[in-house]
Parts: C-alpha cells; sequence; structure tokens
C-alpha cells in the first residue's frame, strides 16, 4: 500500500517540478544561446560571432534575430571605426593622408551598406524573400569588400597608424563575414523561418 502512494508522490513531485514556472524559464532563457552556439559554430569566425551574439541585448530566437543582430554589430563597429578614421590628425607623410581619405570613404560606404542590409532584412516579404536576401548579401558582401580594399591601402604605409587602422578595420571585417554567413544561414532555413508583416 506505502510503495504506490510514494511512487505516485515521487511521480506527482517529479512532474510538477518539470513544469515548474522555475525550469520553464530556464528553458526559454537557454533556447536563445543555443541557437547562438548551434549558428556560431561554422562562422567565419566562430569565437567572436559566440562572443558578440551572446552579449547581444536584443531578441534572438530566430535565424532572422541572428542575422538581424549580426549586422547590428558589424554596424555599430563600422560607424564607430568611420568617427576613428574621421578623427585621426598628424599624419606624416603623403601616402599616410591618401591612404586614410581611401580608406574614409570606404568606410563610409560599408556603413551605407549595412545600413541598407538592416532595412531589408526588418521587412522581409514571402513574396521577395529571394530577392530581398539577394539586396542583403550583395551589400554585405560590397561592405566587407571595403573593408578589405580599406586595408589594401595601408599595405605601403609604415607608422603607428597603419596598425591601429589594421586592428580596427580587421575586427569589423571579421564581424561583417560573420554576418555575411548569418545572412546565408537564413537564406538557406527560408522554409522553417516566420517571417513578420
Amino acid at each position: 500500500m506505502s510503495l504506490p502512494f510514494s511512487l505516485f508522490s515521487l511521480i506527482f513531485l517529479f512532474t510538477s517540478f518539470s513544469t515548474s514556472p522555475y525550469s520553464a524559464a530556464v528553458k526559454t532563457h537557454n533556447a536563445p544561446q543555443d541557437l547562438v552556439r548551434s549558428s556560431c559554430v561554422h562562422a567565419s569566425y566562430p569565437n567572436l560571432c559566440l562572443r558578440t551574439l551572446s552579449s547581444y541585448a536584443g531578441p534572438a530566437n530566430t535565424p532572422r534575430d541572428l542575422a538581424q543582430a549580426a549586422v547590428k554589430v558589424s554596424l555599430a563597429r563600422a560607424r564607430k571605426v568611420s568617427n576613428y578614421l574621421n578623427a585621426l590628425s598628424g599624419l606624416k607623410t603623403k601616402r599616410e593622408r591618401v591612404a586614410l581619405s581611401d580608406c574614409v570613404e570606404q568606410i563610409s560606404d560599408s556603413v551605407d551598406e549595412l545600413s541598407k542590409t538592416l532595412s531589408e532584412l526588418k521587412h522581409l516579404r514571402g513574396e521577395t524573400f529571394r530577392w530581398q536576401m539577394s539586396n542583403a548579401q550583395t551589400w554585405v558582401s560590397a561592405a566587407l569588400t571595403n573593408e578589405d580594399t580599406c586595408l589594401d591601402g595601408f599595405h605601403e604605409v609604415e607608422s603607428k597608424v597603419k596598425d591601429d587602422v589594421k586592428r580596427k578595420i580587421t575586427n569589423v571585417a571579421r564581424v561583417t563575414s560573420n554576418a555575411l554567413y548569418m545572412i546565408n544561414r537564413l537564406d538557406e532555413s527560408r522554409g522553417r523561418v516566420k517571417l513578420g508583416h
């Protein structure tokens, strides 16, 4: 008599614990992190991807959220670098000044392209999804090319400025590369993505 009762009590305790608000909250809380981890594992720069998207404050529950988050990270860093480049002064050689001038233009273009990409991702529609994804991929690829071109301009410049610029631009290029990966991933998951209106 006592055995079935204790078994029943254990089952009751187990089910009430597993369906408690606490455990539900834990599951919900971990879901975005699991998506970030599984999405970042094959990105160009997995550790950077994990670090930037795990600390991202907005929602990241779907591939679309992640793609937007990755583009936002890239855009924020590109804007920061753009401000840094515009504030640079005291360049000693003509070659430095030309490289900087070209780089300012390239990064400004990157900011524009990433802004357009973010806008496109925010307004995805089922009937135009493929065309919009093509636009997003083209713009992020162009932003990446601009960042590489900026670095190329400093190739023959030897100065502390070059090292600073190279470090900052390389960081932007890496998060942009990860953003492109997330957009490609979103494109591939087309059938499983819920599109907003």
